[in-house]
């Protein structure tokens, strides 16, 4: 007896529901094995492969969206190729089998070039998908003797579907759960028990424009931006937090979480900036970190003769490289934080300790989910000086227009104009505005808070009906104005003025 082709819709399905049930597998695995699933560890080597350019315009298409955006590319492209695999298939099990066997082998080469492991949910995955689509080629085999038998085929893989659909689905939905941490939930509720209370500087009255369109000065945890390499966000509980300062030093320190919190504590406000935001850009937050000063650590641990940087390794294996020159200053007030806005750091952003340093792009600077410092030379390359950016990576004078919006219309008259100034480690001194190319005039500034945090500003021009080009420029405390050249991010962050484009109406 000699066997029908598969049907395509259900050729299709099959290397569907096998794929299902390879990424469902491979995610509980890696859920009990509290490792990162396949699919993350192959979006994580996805993002390490990506040329500069490719991620930069991701950033700029999607923004913080940027993960989610390569995740739904990955879906789709793993939902085609699984259909694919079945339709390569109608006749004979193995070409599919084949297909989704190599991009296994693929989740396991990108879990074995990842720090944080998943080589056994990656070859669970592998497996299941061979052994699934073998299986699932069997029972929607239709058999060549007589229509009725067909019908019994189709309902036998009906049914068979629905149960790989029910598995499939439970098995990530646990690995899910586990993945998100509880114990790190419980975890970092407790943390906020262990933290230090000390005195947050107070923010004075006058410190943002709101009615007038600017930001609030303390950006809610909830929405300060979040740039980084991690698909998907480390679980890592304050209990289980070392870090290791080592390398170039007199006395190697290796400390827990409290250990870290025995030393002295301190609380600042601080604005960190993006490398990756473009003039204009929404890749700018402030909040209030708590932590302890990275100057008090390497003094403790001895800064030996020639040594130029500390190294900082993340558990997720990224590194950045961070001056040892900026961070012995005295009055940087560069930390290892722990709390942000009144509470335990965020797990996306970095809980249980990360870096923060005023005046620095964070590329170079503002490791998260830190767990090694090692102090050493310039000789080392960190992550992103390995692509291409600069090594050293001071924050440049910048300022932007947030009222009014890009292409809105606007009753003539007197129109209202305000936006942010930055400049961190030196402070804004002024902000200046100008209409149509004409005469720049002086901007109202906010309260100062600190030379290390965003400046507020506003200003009122009177503008009559017609499209108008309001530009807004910044001079920092020690006069040096922020410079007109456009020049993109790459290789140590955007310059240029902001311009917005707008409408006024007769009223």
């Amino acid at each position: 007896m000699t066997s029908l082709p598969v049907p395509r819709p259900r050729a299709a399905a099959i290397g569907l529901l096998a794929t299902a049930a390879a990424l469902g597998a491979g995610h509980l695995v890696a859920g009990l094995a509290a490792v990162p699933s396949p699919f993350v560890s192959v979006g994580g080597a996805l993002i390490d492969l990506t040329p500069e350019p490719v991620k930069e315009l991701a950033i700029a298409l999607f923004g913080t969206g940027d993960k989610l955006a390569l995740q739904t590319g990955m879906a789709l492209v793993i939902a085609v190729l699984a259909v694919v695999a079945g339709l390569l298939s109608r006749r004979h099990w193995w070409p599919g089998a084949v297909l989704i066997g190599l991009f296994g082998l693929a989740g396991v080469a990108a879990a074995m070039s990842r720090p944080e492991g998943g080589v056994l949910a990656a070859l669970t995955s592998a497996v299941v998908g061979v052994v699934g689509f073998r299986w699932l080629h069997r029972v929607a085999q239709p058999g060549a003797e007589a229509p009725a038998e067909v019908d019994t085929s189709r309902r036998k893989f009906l049914i068979t579907s629905s149960l790989v659909v029910l598995g499939a689905g439970a098995a990530g939905i646990v690995g899910g759960i586990l993945q998100r941490g509880a114990d790190v939930i419980s975890s970092r509720l407790a943390a906020a028990a262990r933290i230090p209370k000390v005195p947050e500087p107070p923010i004075p009255p006058g410190a943002d424009f709101v009615a007038s369109g600017t930001p609030t000065f303390l950006t809610p945890n909830r929405d300060f931006y979040r740039i980084d390499t991690a698909l998907a966000v480390p679980q890592l509980r304050a209990e289980d937090w070392r870090l290791r300062l080592h390398g170039m030093v007199r006395r190697e320190l290796e400390l827990t979480y409290d250990e870290l919190l025995q030393r002295r504590v301190e609380a600042r406000p601080i604005t960190l900036t993006c490398v990756s935001n473009e003039v204009g850009g929404p890749l700018i937050s402030t909040a209030t970190f708590v932590g302890v000063p990275v100057r008090d650590l390497l003094l403790e641990a001895g800064v030996q003769p020639g040594a130029q940087q500390l190294f900082t390794t993340s558990v997720d294996g990224y590194t950045a490289g961070t001056p040892l020159d900026v961070l012995l200053e005295p009055d940087r007030g560069a930390l290892l934080a722990v709390g942000m806005n009144g509470e335990p750091l965020p797990t996306e952003h970095g809980f249980p300790v990360r870096m923060v340093v005023p005046g620095l792009y964070g590329y170079v600077s503002a490791t998260k989910w830190l767990v090694d410092a090692e102090v050493t030379t310039f000789d080392r390359q960190h992550y992103w000086e390995r692509r291409g950016w600069a090594r050293q990576a001071p924050i440049k004078t910048e300022s932007r227009i947030d009222r009014p919006r890009p292409g809105r219309t606007v009753p003539a008259g007197p129109v209202v104009l305000a936006g942010i100034a930055w400049a961190q480690h030196s402070g804004i001194d002024r902000v200046e505005v100008r209409a149509d190319g004409g005469e720049w005039q002086p901007a109202e500034l906010a309260t100062d808070v600190n030379r290390d945090t965003w400046r507020m500003w506003r200003a009122t021009l009177d503008l009559p009906p017609g499209d108008h080009v309001v530009e807004c420029r910044a001079t920092d405390r020690s006069g040096k104005p922020q410079t007109p050249e456009h020049r993109s991010v790459i290789p140590d962050g955007a310059t240029g003025w902001h311009a917005v484009e707008f409408t006024c109406t007769t009223p």
